[in-house]
């Protein structure tokens, strides 16, 4: 046996100086059973050190491998924990505990895998609580065996912690209020019972030290602390991860703690439907988290009205309402994961400072938030489905004034529309301000278009463009009566050799002159003249656009009276319109009396490129060169007409 107790004697030492080499304190195993003490007096420089410099660990009693007395540590030792906590052993770690009085350095306890009676569990809990550890947490604990009430001594206690995590009861028929009663009456600071399942506690039966109370990850409801008048000093409660359904049950739960200022409720079931009666929060809450729940727009009719930091994040918020919250105090605001479309105002956040609206639906977010909300310092607005448009230009220049309160830009800061221009960065879209700007773009449009119209207006002023279009008219309409003639109207066939336009006042030297000096002799020219071969009954424009078109060649007598006959230049454009339309060369220019540029109107531009372009016959003042005027008047008209037109001819005379 003493050879047994002297080899685990050198067996722990070796591995104390191995161990605490590399992570200053010390880990052992005997029998599978782990224990680790932590000693403030440990060097950092401890392989230099001799083995007898190290904290004593020594064994105390008889042990084999099925039984063997508890580790014991100097009185210099501050942390401890031990695990795998059985019926086979609790006893000893009781009488372990017991030798921890007050006044010793040992302040953390840590049990891990705890498997006990209810009983045991006790006796575990008041040597702690009567010992001078600060400090105690439990994790994995394991309670059998039935639950019963235990007069819990609580006096005379250094404990300011105790955290419980992961605790399961096997017991499934006790009195509930036997085992949350011993919890609720300990007169300690900082209370976590977390992840364990617990659907209730009670509250405390005189007034409470309690300033921390962390209720997490359990399965407690709306019947919670209600009208609980003794957790005055309380400070922080945390309940997340519950199933708490009423926002109104929960406000009133903390309107009679009295200095709480955090209430953490994220990731329940919480609903607000607006109802009748008012929330009554705690007046010292500054600090709100309602994180994760299934809260709409109707929130903000039940909000404590002293809250400074309020986190309203993945809720179902599509708008805040205005009018509805005066919440002067708050300072930080949380709505990301939320329905919002735009920017919410601040109209009752007159103290707000920062904003966080991610990952909403807000497609162009408003340009004038900064005015709206002049305090405020950092706006997070970024992995929202930004719709790049002329909307949108308005936002991204604010960011460029707002001297960096947009947090994120530019990478949280990208189109989602349109999809051409998915994941384009806010700062690489621009716009053209004519493009943007509605009243410019207008203006613009507008100017064009009076500057066109007027454009338009002079050419045609300046071309005489209602006259061609009337002429236009004048001549679809004269073909159109052509084509719907009876079928026995062959139409217009050739009947003279040439059709005469000329000006009333030159109307004497036609007479007198041109047709006496054409129609005489042999071979005489056959002339349509409007005096003689016009139709009566039918229009002026009809009988012209007939003439023209029964006439081999149109001779044309220009003067400075040809330019001023408003006829005349229906005749010209007629003729000019066969000329093309036929590709005949049926124009005769004979020019009668010089005409100065200056007088020839501007819609007689063809009369302008015919006598540029084509030849003229000038007539002569000397008496000696007309008759070589004459005869290359005739040459230019000679065409021998069909035995049927001559008929046609003499039966018109």
């Amino acid at each position: 046996m003493t050879q047994n107790t002297n080899f685990l004697r050198n067996f722990f030492l070796y591995n104390f100086l191995f161990t605490l080499t590399f992570w200053n304190h010390v880990s052992l195993s005997v029998e599978d059973k782990l224990f680790t003490f932590v000693s403030n007096n440990f060097s950092e420089d401890v392989s230099n050190q001799k083995i007898k410099s190290l904290p004593l660990l020594y064994t105390k009693g008889h042990q084999s491998k099925d039984n063997f007395d508890w580790i014991v540590i100097q009185n210099t030792t501050e942390s401890l924990s031990l695990s795998e906590i059985t019926d086979d052993n609790v006893k000893k770690l009781v009488a372990l505990l017991s030798n921890f009085k007050q006044g010793s350095s040992l302040q953390n306890l840590t049990l891990t895998n705890v498997s006990v009676k209810w009983k045991d569990l006790m006796a575990i809990l008041q040597n702690v609580w009567h010992s001078s550890i600060e400090y105690f947490n439990m994790n994995s604990v394991t309670q059998w065996s039935d639950i019963e009430r235990y007069d819990f001594d609580y006096s005379g206690t250094s404990m300011k912690a105790l955290t419980m995590r992961k605790i399961m009861i096997t017991d499934l028929y006790f009195s509930q209020n036997d085992l949350y009663r011993i919890f609720a009456n300990m007169n300690i600071a900082d209370m976590t019972i977390a992840d364990s399942e617990m659907i209730h506690m009670l509250c405390p039966s005189s007034k409470s030290r309690f300033r921390y109370l962390n209720f997490s990850k359990n399965d407690l409801t709306d019947l919670l602390f209600q009208n609980c008048f003794n957790l005055l000093h309380l400070e922080t409660l945390i309940l997340q991860k519950n199933k708490f359904e009423s926002l109104r049950k929960v406000s009133f739960m903390t309107s009679h703690m009295k200095s709480l200022r955090y209430l953490d409720m994220s990731s329940n079931l919480l609903r607000h439907d607006g109802a009748a009666v008012q929330c009554q929060w705690a007046e010292s809450l500054t600090e709100l988290d309602l994180s994760s729940n299934q809260l709409a727009d109707a929130v903000f009719e039940c909000l404590p009205v002293n809250v400074r930091k309020l986190s309203l994040q993945n809720n179902q918020i599509s708008n805040v309402p205005s009018g509805v919250a005066e919440l002067k105090s708050l300072e930080e605001l949380n709505l990301a994961s939320n329905r919002l479309a735009d920017l919410p105002g601040c109209s009752g956040f007159t103290s707000l400072q920062l904003l966080n609206v991610e990952m909403n639906s807000i497609l162009t977010p408003s340009a004038d938030f900064f005015q709206s909300c002049p305090r405020v310092r950092e706006l997070q607005a970024g992995h929202n489905p930004f719709k790049c448009s002329c909307e949108l230009q308005a936002f991204i220049r604010l960011e460029r004034r707002s001297g960096g309160k947009l947090s994120g830009w530019p990478a949280a800061y990208a189109c989602e529309y349109p999809e051409g221009l998915r994941g384009t960065e806010l700062k690489d879209f621009h716009l053209s301000l004519l493009a943007c700007n509605t009243t410019l773009l207008l203006a613009t449009a507008l100017l064009l278009t009076l500057v066109l119209v007027a454009v338009v207006a002079f050419l045609c002023i300046y071309l005489d463009v209602p006259w061609y279009v009337r002429m236009t008219w004048q001549w679809t309409q004269t073909k159109r009566r052509a084509w719907h003639s009876p079928p026995g109207d062959q139409g217009p066939v050739l009947q003279f050799h040439a059709f005469i336009s000329y000006s009333e006042r030159d109307s004497l030297w036609v007479k007198n002159e041109l047709i006496p000096n054409l129609e005489k002799g042999d071979g005489c020219v056959q002339l349509c003249q409007h005096e003689r071969n016009f139709v009566p009954g039918k229009s002026i424009v009809e009988n012209i656009i007939n003439c023209i078109e029964k006439s081999y060649k149109s001779i044309f007598v220009l003067s400075p009276n040809f330019v001023q006959s408003e006829w005349c230049h229906y005749e010209l454009y007629f003729a000019h319109h066969k000329l093309f339309s036929e590709s005949s060369n049926s124009l005769i220019l004979v020019l009668l009396e010089p005409i100065p540029p200056y007088l020839i109107p501007a819609r007689y531009h063809k009369l302008k490129a015919l006598m540029a372009k084509r030849t003229y016959l000038e007539w002569p003042k000397e008496r000696s060169k007309r008759a070589l005027f004459w005869a290359n008047l005739r040459a230019a008209i000679s065409i021998n007409l069909p035995k049927a037109d001559e008929n046609s001819y003499e039966e018109t005379d």
